[in-house]
């Protein structure tokens, strides 16, 4: 009976250290799937807030920035007339250099170049016309021509009536009817505001001081043209 128990014993203990030993060398184990790869991140995308702290737009990056127009000078598409004092300097020629009225037919006289017709033209034209004649008459080589205006007095308006100083003025810059009868002094003591009267050749226009004064109806204080004639009863 001991003999029994014990062989017993003997086979349980054998089992139990069967079943904790490491499976032998060689011996395959279920596999475990693979993990997929992790993704890449995509690149970077450029930065719009650049190290100054500017935000850079792609599309004006892209296309140059359209160049600005430059102004045209006045002085340069001006018409001369009659009257106008025109500033003639040629480069290292004193003598046939100054100031030079325009006469009553549209000429002015530069010594050893004779008569300039200059007007119904610009400044621009005339410096060309007197470059011209410079160079056809042998006169100077290489001639280097500026033409300014140093004053306009063939732009000119009229006001007549009960006005404190009626005549002729300049129109050297734009000006309206309103700004014109400023210039003639104010109105005398018995003018009629209300029923003032522009003349420009065929037609007439009507203006009211007292409501154009007072804000009202002001597209009647339009612009003077050269020749206007405002008529103060």
């Amino acid at each position: 009976m001991r003999t029994v128990l014990i062989a017993t014993a003997l086979a349980g203990w054998s089992a139990w250290c069967l079943a904790g030993q490491a499976p032998e060398a060689g011996a395959q184990t279920p596999q475990q799937p693979a993990a997929a790869p992790a993704p890449q991140n995509p690149p970077p995308a450029a930065s719009a807030h650049p190290a100054g702290g500017a935000t850079i737009d792609p599309a004006k990056m892209a296309a140059p920035a359209a160049p600005a127009k430059a102004a045209p000078s006045s002085a340069k598409v001006y018409v001369i007339g009659a009257e106008d004092v025109l500033k003639i300097s040629i480069w290292n020629n004193a003598p046939m250099s100054g100031e030079f009225p325009v006469r009553p037919d549209g000429a002015i006289s530069i010594p050893l170049l004779g008569d300039v017709m200059v007007a119904e033209k610009t400044p621009q034209q005339v410096e060309e016309d007197i470059t011209r004649r410079l160079v056809d008459g042998q006169l100077i080589r290489d001639p280097h021509v500026s033409v300014g205006l140093t004053a306009v007095h063939s732009k000119k308006y009229y006001i007549q009536g009960e006005v404190n100083k009626p005549g002729s003025y300049d129109l050297v810059v734009p000006t309206t009817i309103m700004e014109g009868l400023v210039n003639a002094g104010g109105f005398r003591d018995f003018a009629n505001t209300r029923k003032i009267r522009i003349l420009r050749g065929t037609q007439e226009f009507k203006f009211n001081y007292n409501q154009v004064s007072h804000g009202k109806n002001r597209e009647q204080n339009i612009y003077l043209e050269p020749g206007d004639q405002i008529i103060v009863p």
